[in-house]
């Protein structure tokens, strides 16, 4: 794999290269990852100008859990977590004679630019943006397989859950259980936040779970997720507790399902990313719900759970093949409750099968 995060490298270095700069500066710390390969939590990662250097706080070799830095990459551990790794690769770089260095503005905070600044006062510091972000966009083979990998850990704790009794037992329970079951099945941990929401609270984006205990004739909606070698999905689905659902519940599902439906169907290569928020959030505008609806559509998915592209009415930018992405389109009605539906998929043309869905969950109205 060393190759790989070597090109990865290397193409960020010709993009600085055209731009005037003679290294890059990267702190933000899922795209230290993306190009070194195994990156621990504060590394930040020098690119050129005779040299890579991931700079560390703790070392990347000592915890097998992790993942480790390419073979073919300089690695400097600072001693005891004393200074700051993005000084100290800044010194690296006035030491090998660069007079112009490309730094992620978005990720410093002003004392770390400036503290960068102090100690190379003649070198020209240029904004690099989000380069790397956008060069995460589009992923490789094995970077989908990790995906691939990740939303079978979060489809297998989920499934284990809806055979398990739930009357009774509280928001926070089963987000906790969860959480476990995902570890159990080999993810290092919940990709974000579980979210568990019940009666009144079901629908909601981003629900904190609560100690509201599940009741019958409830809609349940759980959004989870599995990181997995640092790749992470997401899903959610909706269910009716104990009963039947009701004509309201029955209603309401049934216009979500179509606006997740035709989100997905909306994703191919060369749509853009407007097009595809459009296509979903016309079908509950038309139903009435045009207000309750959150600001996009879906999002990238990858070394952060919430990555580009964004799937929102003023997003610019169109599909490439082999972009993962949500499409989370949901409902919650004040005091009754709502519902979430959200797949991860990935871009693929039409003459592959059109988007490959990776988690294969059930979209079907249960009462459990």
């Amino acid at each position: 794999m060393s190759e790989v995060y070597a090109a990865r490298r290397a193409q960020l270095r010709e993009r600085c290269e055209a731009n005037g700069s003679e290294a890059a500066l990267v702190c933000g710390e899922a795209n230290a990852r993306y190009l070194a390969g195994g990156a621990p939590a504060g590394s930040v990662l020098l690119v050129g100008p005779k040299e890579d250097l991931l700079v560390c706080v703790s070392d990347p070799f000592a915890d097998a859990a992790l993942d480790r830095p390419a073979d073919d990459l300089r690695v400097m551990v600072l001693p005891h977590a004393e200074g700051d790794p993005a000084v100290a690769a800044a010194e690296r770089a006035v030491a090998a004679g660069a007079g112009s260095i490309a730094v992620e503005e978005h990720h410093l905070t002003v004392a770390r630019h400036r503290a960068v600044r102090s100690v190379a006062p003649r070198m020209r510091l240029h904004d690099l943006g989000t380069a790397v972000e956008q060069q995460r966009v589009v992923k490789d083979d094995e970077e989908i397989s990790w995906l691939r990998i990740s939303a079978e850990i979060a489809d297998q704790a989920l499934g284990e859950l809806l055979e398990s009794i739930l009357v009774g037992r509280t928001e926070r329970h089963l987000a906790l259980e969860l959480e476990r079951r995902l570890v159990d099945h080999g993810a290092a941990g919940p990709a974000f936040p579980t979210s568990v929401g019940t009666g009144p609270n079901s629908g909601r984006a981003g629900h904190v779970p609560s100690d509201r205990r599940v009741e019958e004739g409830d809609f349940l909606s759980v959004c989870l997720g599995a990181d997995y070698r640092g790749y992470r999905s997401e899903i959610a689905r909706t269910f009716v507790i104990g009963t039947s659902p009701a004509d309201w519940q029955i209603e309401l599902y049934e216009q979500v399902f179509a606006a997740q439906r035709a989100g997905r169907e909306a994703l191919a290569p060369g749509r853009s990313y407007r097009d595809v928020d459009r296509a979903a959030r016309v079908v509950l505008e038309a139903a009435g719900h045009g207000e309750r609806l959150g600001p996009r559509m879906g999002h990238g998915v990858g070394l952060e759970n919430d990555e580009d592209p964004r799937l929102a009415p003023s997003a610019m930018g169109k599909l490439d093949a082999c972009v993962p992405v949500t499409v989370d389109p949901g409902v919650h009605l004040p005091g009754r409750g709502g519902v979430r539906i959200d797949d991860t998929l990935v871009v693929r043309p039409e003459a592959d099968g059109g988007p490959e869905l990776l988690t294969i969950t059930t979209k079907e109205l249960l009462a459990l």
